[in-house]
């Protein structure tokens, strides 16, 4: 059973009140944003917070974050308020189609809904939280032409079948993709993730590379993997 709470080097995240707890690939993905000179960043579906908590940690930027959730919206809120970027972190309690943002964004990431046919569960907040009955991939995009500025970057992570879905939906509302990561287990493992990184510049090749979590025992963190969550885990 999952603790109610994630303790990392600089803030706590508690989980009591979310379907979706922390995971070893939303932290790689929080730890893989860019987020170098970002002012403002938005979270799309933030859930516990965790994302926001890590780009704020690295970055200066004020950082906004929309959940639809009312268990999760509390937690995040929660989450948000006795980090140390108290003054950064604004939780939006509303859903994407609803918020009005005041200003352009240079950053726009979401770990989205994205269990497109698989069936669903008999937990509600889970639903909502995996599939996407309440955000559909349209909505992210449209929402990021509108609110994303012309250098800014748009970064997502799914499952591979998504992933696919996501990018050619993606060239319809004038995004190119710029970066695939793909994520593995292990070494000699199964790719569960793809981390995409989206602008509005035309790509002439778009950038491919893997990344593996542990090595091919299954147990040791590859090099990669611990420079990357070396600020953030209690113990690497």
């Amino acid at each position: 059973m999952p603790n109610d709470f994630f303790q990392f080097k600089q803030f706590r995240v508690a989980q009591d009140r979310c379907a979706m707890k922390v995971c070893t690939d939303s932290c790689l993905f929080g730890a893989y944003i860019d987020v170098a000179g970002a002012r403002r960043v938005l979270d799309i579906g933030a859930g516990t917070g965790l994302l926001s908590l890590m780009v704020a940690q690295r970055s200066e930027a004020v950082v906004d974050a929309v959940e639809i959730n009312p268990e999760a919206q509390v937690q995040a809120r929660e989450n948000f308020a006795v980090s140390p970027w108290a003054d950064r972190l604004r939780l939006h309690a509303e859903p994407l189609q609803h918020y009005a943002a005041q200003q352009p964004y240079d950053v726009i990431l979401s770990n989205p809904p994205f269990f497109l046919a698989s069936l669903k569960s008999e937990n509600a907040a889970k639903n909502t939280a995996r599939h996407t009955g309440d955000l559909l991939f349209e909505d992210i995009l449209h929402f990021a032409r509108q609110h994303l500025t012309p250098q800014g970057h748009l970064f997502l992570l799914l499952p591979p079948a998504e992933a696919a879905l996501f990018q050619k939906a993606a060239q319809a509302y004038g995004f190119h993709l710029a970066e695939t990561v793909e994520v593995f287990t292990y070494r000699g493992g199964k790719c569960i993730r793809h981390i995409q990184t989206f602008g509005f510049a035309p790509v002439g090749q778009p950038l491919s590379r893997r990344l593996y979590i542990r090595e091919a025992d299954k147990a040791t963190y590859t090099q990669e993997f611990i420079a990357l969550l070396q600020p953030y885990y209690l113990h690497l």
